[in-house]
């Protein structure tokens, strides 16, 4: 499926609105097919920071994204019934393009490689060199580039040469098979358990039309 087309779709309208279209997903097939666009407040945006994403622009996105997936050349696309959900990336966020990436510098994540190996910082003549890293890595982005992004791996990041606490690998975003960002849970609150988030969700009517079940995140 043509996810592009319905993120180039969708973008400009979540634009007007203040904010951005962090990914689009759609899974399931049939009457069990879901539309989920996950959408955030732009990078440094006071109010973002201060409270993320709140039922109101939630609501406000729904109703504004509903209608452009009816419509061409989106409709083309999404023929037939489906669910459409719109909600935040949430405290643990995937991350699958180079602008994720770059939004996750400072953040510690997990990210799975199709690769055994990595190039680390080393003490040879080149500065660089390959040694062998696990496929599953845990660590902070200190820098995220057109084609790469640098992951300063935790001291239980691996096993082997350079996979200890403070090695640097340099991983293509062609590597990556699955990355999303970890949150660090801090300790509980006294006297009662920790929550884990504020979210709430809420169900709008079906549309008209298409049959279609909206969910508000």
């Amino acid at each position: 499926m043509d996810v592009t087309a319905i993120a180039d779709a969708v973008s400009p309208v979540v634009a007007a609105l203040g904010l951005d279209l962090y990914d689009i997903e759609v899974t399931g097939s049939g009457r069990a097919r879901i539309v989920r666009v996950l959408i955030d407040r732009p990078a440094g945006d006071a109010a973002g920071e201060a409270g993320g994403i709140d039922l109101d622009a939630i609501a406000k996105a729904t109703e504004a994204v509903s209608p452009i997936l009816d419509q061409p050349p989106v409709d083309k696309i999404l023929s037939g019934s489906y669910s459409l959900e719109v909600s935040s990336p949430g405290l643990e966020r995937p991350l699958r393009t180079r602008a994720h990436f770059a939004r996750a510098v400072g953040e510690t994540i997990s990210v799975k490689t199709s690769q055994h190996t990595a190039t680390v910082a080393g003490d040879d003549e080149a500065g660089e060199v390959a040694k062998p890293a696990r496929p599953r890595l845990r660590g902070v982005v200190t820098a995220a580039g057109d084609d790469s992004f640098t992951l300063l791996a935790d001291a239980d990041a691996g096993h082997g040469a350079g996979a200890g606490a403070g090695t640097e690998h340099t991983i293509t975003y062609a590597e990556v098979v699955q990355a999303r960002t970890v949150f660090e849970w801090g300790p509980e609150p006294k006297g009662g358990k920790a929550k884990a988030s504020n979210a709430k969700t809420g169900k709008a009517k079906p549309a008209k039309g298409r049959k279609k079940e909206v969910v508000r995140r």
